[in-house]
Formats: C-alpha cells, sequence, structure tokens
C-alpha cells in the first residue's frame, strides 16, 4: 500500500488503540522490505515505547465524530505557542489558574466543588482572542474545535437551536476546547424589538444548553460586541476575560518577538511609541509588511524606511475601514 494511503489511515484510526498499532506494523514491515532497517527499527521501539506508557491524563481521546454535528463543527490544529501573544498579567494569571483547575479537576470535584469550564472572550477585533483560545487549547492538551455560525445559523430559523443542540451534544461527548467566534450572532438582547420572536426562541434555548452542559473540556465564546449580548447571558459564563489593545510594555514585547529573526538597522524602541494605537492583527501586518517591503528592495535588513511605510499602510487601511464603518 502506498505510504501516503497509509498515513491517511493512521490518522483516521487515531484513538483506536488496535487498528492504531495494525497500521504501525503495516509502516514498519513496509520500511523493512525497502531495507530501511535503522528507521524500521526506530519506528518498533516507539511503538513499544507507547504501548507500554499510561496515556498522559492531560491529552484528550478523541470520540467517533458524530455525522450529526460534522457540518457545524471544524477541527483546528493549533499553529501557536504561549510566546506568539502578549497577556496583560491579569489574564496570564487568570490562564494559569484555570490550567491549574483543568489538570486537577479530579481533587476539585472530590470535594463537590465546581471546575470553571465555561469562557467568554470580549473585546475589540484583532486584540488575540481567537489566538489565545488555540493557544488554550494547545497547552492543555485538548483538541480545538471552531463552530461554523455561517452553518450553525439556519435560513429555516426553527432549525438553528436544533443545530445549536447537537453542537453542544457534542460538547459534552468530546473533552475540547469548543470555540463561538462572532457569538453575539446567535446570543443577541431579546430586549431588541426588532428580533423576531423565533431569533427569541433561539436565545433561549442557549441559555438552557449553557446552563446544563458541563464539558469535559471548555466552552469558549469570543465577540466583539458585547454590548448586544443578552443579559442573562454573563452570568452563564465562569469567567469573562477581557482583551484590550495592548499597552506600551505589551506592544515592546511583541514587536521584539515578531522582528526576533530578522535583521533592523534601527531600535525596536524607537518604533514602539508610533505603534501603541494599534492591535496585535494589525501590528502583526506591519511587522510582514515591512519584510516584505526590504525583501522586495533586495535588502537582507529592514530599515526604519520600511517599517514606517509598512505603518502608512496600515494608517491607510484603517482609515479606510474607519470611513466606512461610520456611515450612517
Amino acid at each position: 500500500m502506498a505510504r501516503g494511503e497509509l498515513m491517511k489511515k493512521l490518522l483516521l484510526n487515531y484513538g483506536r488503540d488496535k487498528e492504531f498499532r495494525s497500521i504501525v506494523e503495516q509502516i514498519i514491515s513496509e520500511e523493512e522490505k525497502k531495507n530501511n532497517k535503522v528507521l524500521a527499527r526506530g519506528l518498533r521501539k516507539a511503538l513499544d515505547t507507547i504501548a507500554s506508557t499510561p496515556e498522559p491524563k492531560n491529552l484528550s481521546r478523541l470520540v467517533s465524530f458524530p455525522d450529526e454535528a460534522n457540518e457545524f463543527i471544524q477541527r483546528v490544529e493549533p499553529r501557536y505557542s504561549p510566546h506568539d501573544i502578549q497577556l496583560s498579567a491579569e489574564n496570564l494569571s487568570l490562564f494559569q489558574g484555570l490550567i491549574e483547575e483543568f489538570r486537577k479537576s479530579d481533587l476539585i470535584k472530590r470535594h463537590g466543588l465546581p471546575v470553571r469550564s465555561k469562557l467568554l472572550f470580549c473585546g475589540p477585533p484583532g486584540t488575540g482572542k481567537t489566538l489565545c483560545a488555540e493557544i488554550f487549547a494547545g497547552q492543555l492538551g485538548l483538541p480545538f474545535f471552531h463552530v461554523k455560525l455561517d452553518r450553525l445559523i439556519s435560513s429555516f430559523l426553527g432549525e438553528t437551536a436544533t443545530n445549536i443542540r447537537k453542537t453542544f451534544e457534542f460538547a459534552r461527548r468530546q473533552p475540547c476546547i469548543l470555540f463561538f467566534d462572532e457569538f453575539d450572532a446567535i446570543a443577541r438582547s431579546r430586549e431588541e424589538g426588532s428580533d423576531h420572536s423565533e431569533l427569541r426562541r433561539v436565545v433561549n434555548s442557549l441559555l438552557i444548553f449553557i446552563d446544563q452542559i458541563q464539558p469535559g473540556g471548555f466552552l469558549i465564546a469570543a465577540t466583539n460586541l458585547d454590548g448586544q449580548l443578552d443579559p442573562a447571558l454573563w452570568r452563564r459564563f465562569d469567567e469573562v476575560v477581557w482583551f484590550d489593545h495592548p499597552d506600551e510594555t505589551m506592544t515592546r514585547k511583541y514587536l521584539t518577538n515578531a522582528l526576533k529573526n530578522s535583521k533592523l538597522d534601527f531600535e525596536i524602541e524607537d518604533m514602539v511609541q508610533g505603534t501603541m494605537d494599534y492591535s496585535y492583527a494589525e501590528l502583526e501586518k506591519i511587522c510582514n509588511q515591512a519584510k516584505k517591503l526590504a525583501l522586495l528592495d533586495r535588502r537582507k535588513t529592514i530599515s526604519k524606511r520600511h517599517f514606517r511605510d509598512a505603518i502608512r499602510y496600515a494608517d491607510r487601511r484603517r482609515m479606510r475601514i474607519r470611513k466606512l464603518t461610520s456611515k450612517p
């Protein structure tokens, strides 16, 4: 069998010990036939090590993916590490506490105490809400599932509550990070007079589902429009995490990390004050644009001019967006 097909089967059988081992044995056999004895021995040794090692408590085994939720949930492999985000001291302490609670959840539950597992992320666009959720999943060893709201919200309003129920049922069975971005799209305040009665029923259902679920991992909802959320939602979450634009210290740390592998003909400190008003997403665009400008100039060093030009690109984009969004 072609190696590509074997690798595909290997991934599809993740979490099924017998099938997983059988496929690895096939891979080892094929390498032995090719006379790749060193690789075959290494794979055999790794397989034996896995078999004799207890499964780490902080790694979550995947359950069979339910067909009924497949349309609304997408698994995303976390690509970032804690070095890729700058958190305030308050948020850093909060997440450290959440991680400790999760890892010692058995102890907490034995004493009849609840483990915090429902989080609401609030803050302006580009301040790191989605990035933080991905990194959090990676640190906990939990699979990260992104809810596809465009499919969850049916054109037939009566189906939306059913779709939400299927999604929550998946999170109940599968220890994971279940992430709702733009949560306000399904959690608008029921006090808004323009709301259709069916939309109010969707919010009522959502409140019940959040109340009842006790996820093995975490339910995380994120919004840029916290003022539009239904007031009854706030108390359903164990923690509300606020994300703001980076301050001077956080901006400095972000630029230092983003440009650490680049040669500069200026001090990062010279650019901190000029980038203080930007979100993390905007800072990322500025740094990437500066790198591209240097590359296009055939320079191995990013100059101050490259960086300032990148800031001008960001300013132009920001001004255009503000004009569009400020129109009545």
